[in-house]
């Protein structure tokens, strides 16, 4: 009975901690724009299945957590993308660096993204 209890228990902590990680990445998910004559001029960040991708006109990546606050790993381009938050904690903006490059990019906070637009994203993804 006891097993029980702390299997009822670890199942119901590890669910809340799963339901609170993915609501702090949909913080991040938006469109980001880089100054005109950048290498892309904008990056949308979406979050699919518990997953974090860019997704930009050079490519698509996951982006892995890391050890370091609101930084992650750009994975199929080698780099990190740092996320910038304002005095109220929003996040405002991005710092990419990935092969070679350095993009600062700020957040538009009027994006709203549709199921028809994650579907044609993920096959977008996918190929």
């Amino acid at each position: 009975m006891k097993k029980f209890f702390f299997l009822l228990i670890a199942t119901f902590s590890f669910s809340c901690l799963m339901a609170q990680s993915d609501s702090t990445l949909k913080e991040f998910v938006g469109k980001y724009h880089f100054p005109d004559g950048s290498v892309v001029t904008e990056a949308t960040v979406v979050l699919d299945n518990g997953i974090l991708s860019v997704l930009t006109s050079a490519g698509n990546s996951i982006l892995e957590k890391t050890s370091t606050a609101d930084v992650f790993a750009i994975t199929s381009f080698q780099g990190t993308a740092a996320f910038k938050r304002n005095d109220a904690k929003k996040i405002v903006g991005v710092i990419i660096d990935a092969m070679g490059y350095h993009l600062e990019g700020t957040k538009d906070n009027g994006i709203a993204f549709d199921d028809k637009f994650l579907k044609k994203m993920r096959l977008n993804f996918s190929r």
